[in-house]
């Protein structure tokens, strides 16, 4: 029998999940309040939220400082290029596991994830010393493929699981009518996939837009992001927490509005499969 939401129960819940989500968008609120202020105002004393003088004069240091159009392009390419080709070796891989199992299939997914679970730090000499005789370091090239490694067990297992979703039989039918392997995956596996590989790609995004410790050890200009951007305003002489908060408005304000906008993509296709 199914339970009766009372008013009084819809209303506690509906206050629990406002409150949790201002708690959440609070350090975002107070970062871009702070972009605002004087270095003065920055490290008040009690603080202040709304009354202090307003300024512009962050952004513009921010932007005679260092070039934020080349940390923005930086960052767009390695988040679209290691998504991307974080997908094409991803798809086929999942497909296979997905409609192709093998008897280690799961403890192979099992271990891929396990990767995730090694601390970065563990590994960057090797991987650093390898950039380094490849020619690889400060490059965009380098840093996608780093990423991409960094992403691809979880874009796997996304995928794995949407497409365990996409009944085996509708492939099978393909198949009768002559479909290749090609034609399978791309005409009807990707089409019915669609919603989750397309949650799967801006997840990976986000991701990877936001990963500062590969970023940082791996580049130094040319292809320093918009995290490395951020992070320049960490000086011996101290914390600008001013310009510093202005350089991280400037930094999430792309993703950010890239997720409000596709906010019913993203939750559509978390919950892809989950009601049937």
């Amino acid at each position: 029998m199914a339970r009766t939401v009372t008013p009084a129960r819809k209303l506690t819940f509906t206050l629990l999940a406002w409150g949790v989500g201002l708690l959440i968008f609070f350090p975002i609120l107070w970062t871009v309040l702070t972009s605002f202020k004087t270095e003065g105002d920055a490290v008040a004393s009690p603080p202040r939220f709304l009354f202090f003088d307003w300024t512009l004069e962050n952004y513009a240091a921010v932007q005679e400082r260092s070039p934020y159009v080349r940390h923005f392009l930086n960052s767009i390419a390695i988040a679209l290029g290691s998504t991307l080709l974080g997908l094409a070796v991803a798809v086929p891989a999942a497909w296979s596991m997905a409609f192709q199992p093998a008897k280690r299939t799961r403890d192979v997914l099992i271990w891929m994830l396990s990767t995730k679970m090694m601390p970065a730090v563990g590994v960057l000499i090797p991987i650093y010393l390898l950039f380094r005789d490849l020619g690889l370091l400060d490059t965009r090239s380098g840093v996608i493929v780093v990423l991409m490694l960094m992403n691809l067990p979880i874009i796997v297992w996304m995928l794995y699981t949407y497409f365990r979703e996409i009944p085996a039989e509708i492939l099978e039918a393909a198949r009768m009518d002559g479909a290749g392997l090609w034609h399978e995956i791309r005409h009807v596996l990707l089409p019915m996939a669609l919603p989750g590989i397309a949650s799967t790609m801006l997840l990976n995004i986000i991701l990877a837009w936001n990963e500062a410790f590969w970023t940082l050890n791996l580049t130094t200009s040319k292809a320093a992001p918009l995290t490395a951007f951020i992070a320049s305003y960490s000086s011996p002489e101290g914390l600008f927490y001013a310009k510093l908060s202005a350089a991280s408005t400037m930094a999430i304000a792309p993703i950010v509005i890239m997720g409000w906008f596709s906010q019913k993509q993203l939750v559509r296709g978390l919950t892809f499969g989950a009601v049937k």
